[in-house]
């Protein structure tokens, strides 16, 4: 295997055999398969990937799509019925709660049983002792057996460990999903930075943090591999085959292609407000506006490459504009925009929803909103061949120098229940061009910034 492929699996295949009664399994031994007695279950079917040294790679699929077995055969917990895999390095892993850890020892006890596992020494796991137990901050609970845990404390003490094993290639499951959420952050700090120089292999549900981590992903469907490429363009396919799959199942028996109509649940309206838009003044654009601080961003043309939906409603444009009104394609972080979502309806609509997203270059949403609550009790309908408008004001926030997009849907329904028409991914990308965002990965303009001094006590 050459030095640079960290991980390679060539046509790994995992079947198991499901038995309707104890006994066929003894009737499987006696006829020496002349005769079956069982189904064959195939967990996973003929997986070839390659990763490579240093490189970040998410696995997503659905429930029983064969992740959780792929990641086993990937440790050697499981033995593949066919194919082999190849992995350099030291290896550590983070799969089903407890694995690698003995239920009735203490915690103290099983960080030296799974650092030893993990092919640490004594002598080196007593350096990296008290570096583990913080890293975990269990407390007193560290000389405690494990079966008497909570899940979120196994996820701790667990973590902890591979943090601490100079592991060369990571493989994590869907465990971190139990922990609290300054764990699970600090987790995800530990692996940005291991993700600088260590192989990760990462499964999730979420594919926001798929598309926020790593850099490839895989897409396993029942067992098979679906896909395999770039994090975001997998997670965007993944996503919209996820909703396609959901309405579908969701309709009930005998409905069209639209299913029953969709109507809002609150029946009195929402009472529309009269206000000026308070807009913040940030004191600081006066000395940015002309230095190369100035968060200038480019906004190209209206550019529908990639969508899904039905088809029935169809976004027509969609553009910005400043607070004259007017079409623009230059704008600055802080200032007073519109986005305009323009689209028309091949059929009649009784409740619209217009909704869009502001995405990073990886996918990672940064802020979005929809007409939902504003049309509450009152919704808005559209007549087939009518062309209507979805008008979002805000306030720029300050972003980062690099690229982003807004991604556009039009739908039909309410929040929860709802039937998606038009979903256009990247549908306009925005250049930010350089930024006074200190931190964070976006700024908001301050209605004031300043350093207060007190009054010295009496007597200093």
């Amino acid at each position: 295997m050459s030095s640079e492929i960290a991980i390679k699996a060539t046509q790994l295949s995992k079947h198991y055999h499901i038995y309707d009664r104890p006994h066929h399994r003894l009737l499987q031994m006696l006829f020496r398969g002349r005769r079956h007695f069982h189904k064959t279950f195939q967990a996973l079917e003929d997986i070839s990937f390659e990763v490579l040294r240093g490189e970040t790679v998410g696995i997503i699929g659905r429930n029983g799509a064969g992740k959780s077995t792929l990641l086993q055969l990937l440790c050697g917990t499981l033995t593949p019925s066919s194919g082999n895999v190849a992995i350099e390095g030291r290896v550590a892993a983070l799969l089903e709660l407890g694995a690698g850890f003995n239920p009735e020892f203490t915690g103290r006890d099983n960080v030296y049983l799974n650092a030893s596992i993990l092919g640490l020494t004594h002598e080196q796991i007593d350096s990296r002792y008290e570096a583990i137990t913080a890293f975990a901050d269990i407390g007193e609970f560290i000389d405690q057996p494990v079966k008497t845990y909570s899940s979120g404390m196994y996820v701790r003490l667990a973590f902890a460990v591979i943090a601490h094993v100079d592991a060369d290639v990571l493989i994590i499951d869907e465990a971190l999903a139990v922990g609290d959420a300054l764990f699970t952050q600090k987790c995800m700090r530990f692996l940005r930075e291991f993700c600088k120089n260590g192989t990760l292999l990462f499964v999730s549900h979420d594919s926001a943090s798929v598309t926020s981590l790593c850099e490839r992903a895989i897409w396993l469907e029942r067992g098979r591999l679906r896909a395999i490429g770039p994090a975001r363009d997998i997670c965007k396919d993944y996503n919209a085959e996820i909703y396609k799959q959901d309405r579908v199942a969701a309709r009930a028996p005998g409905e069209g292609k639209r299913g029953a109509p969709i109507t809002p649940v609150l029946k009195k309206p929402i009472q529309s407000i009269d206000y000026e838009p308070i807009i913040v003044d940030d004191k600081r654009w006066e000395l940015l506006k002309d230095s190369p601080l100035k968060n200038a961003m480019q906004v190209q043309a209206f550019n529908p490459v990639e969508s899904f939906g039905t088809g029935q409603m169809t976004v027509q444009d969609i553009w910005l504009e400043q607070a004259d009104g007017k079409e623009t394609r230059s704008i600055t972080g802080g200032e007073l925009v519109e986005l305009v979502v323009q689209y028309t309806s091949d059929i009649d609509i009784a409740s619209v929803i217009v909704g869009f997203q502001l995405k990073d270059r990886r996918g990672q949403i940064l802020f979005g909103d929809n007409t939902c609550v504003s049309t509450l009790g009152e919704p808005v309908a559209i007549k087939a061949g009518d062309t209507q408008q979805g008008r979002f004001r805000f306030q720029m926030p300050l972003l980062q120098s690099g690229e982003y997009s807004v991604t556009v849907s039009v739908a039909e329904g309410t929040q929860n229940d709802h039937v998606q028409h038009h979903w256009v991914h990247d549908a306009l990308i925005l250049q930010s061009l350089c930024a006074s965002v200190s931190t964070g990965i976006v700024g908001i303009p301050m209605i004031d910034i300043r350093i207060k001094p007190l009054a010295a006590k009496s007597g200093a």
